[in-house]
């Protein structure tokens, strides 16, 4: 029982990491929580249930999640936005010598610079997440999203 009440807090430390990185726009910081081969998926819900292999944003390795932060700082033209993460619902449905599977519900609120804040984004994350001599790393991460379409531009990671 302690160790899994341990286990359960080191996935929850990885996830708020992941989610600090990202509302703190410490963006380079991002691609180091992942393996070097690593699946990072955006993908609406109607896509999942239809079995249909369609994402929004697909990055394959680490290598292409450094080229989507190196992208956003250098040559996309967004307006200056800020996420704020919520997260609910961690659960670990999965455990083998490798790695754990898990699951866990998000809600992103965007905030821009005309100070208005608005639900950005409702899913739910499926993630791998293995260990190595960093720590936990996810191996695959998919951001589920519950409607059929982004409201604004995808610019940030979710």
């Amino acid at each position: 029982m302690r160790q899994d009440l341990l286990l359960r807090l080191e996935i929850q430390g990885v996830m708020d990491r992941y989610v600090d990185i990202i509302d703190n726009d410490r963006l380079e910081e991002w691609p180091d929580l992942f393996t070097e081969d690593c699946l990072y998926e955006i993908m609406p819900r109607e896509n999942e249930d239809a079995g249909l292999p369609a994402p929004v944003m697909r990055c394959e390795n680490r290598r292409m999640l450094r080229d989507r932060i190196v992208s956003l700082r250098n040559a996309n033209i967004f307006a200056p936005q800020a996420y704020r993460h919520f997260l609910s619902g961690l659960a670990i449905v999965a455990q083998d010598d490798d790695g754990l599977d898990l699951t866990c519900n998000y809600l992103v609120i965007n905030s821009n610079q005309q100070g208005q804040s608005q639900v950005y984004q409702v899913g739910r994350y499926q993630s791998r997440v293995v260990r190595n001599d960093a720590g936990w790393r996810f191996a695959r991460k998919r951001c589920i999203f519950e409607t059929a379409r982004v409201q604004t531009l995808l610019a940030l990671p979710i």
